[in-house]
């Protein structure tokens, strides 16, 4: 009922501008919580070398994505 309450009161400003503010702190939320709560506990737990290089792995195919499309 909030998400249908929620589309009515604010479907007037819905645009690609708004998405596009939307979609970039859900990304800085996620990159937060992925670097300073993930990786201090896969060092915690020794894994922190293949957590590295999964997150940077991910930026790479993330970027090579953006680029090619």
């Amino acid at each position: 009922m909030g998400a249908i309450i929620g589309y009515i009161l604010l479907s007037q400003l819905f645009n690609e501008l708004t998405f596009g503010f939307i979609f970039a702190g859900v990304a800085g939320i996620m990159v937060y919580i992925s670097l300073d709560e993930l990786l201090p506990s896969a060092e915690k737990y020794g894994e922190h070398h293949l957590s590295i290089l999964g997150v940077m792995s991910g930026m790479v195919i993330m970027a090579l994505s953006l680029v090619l499309l």
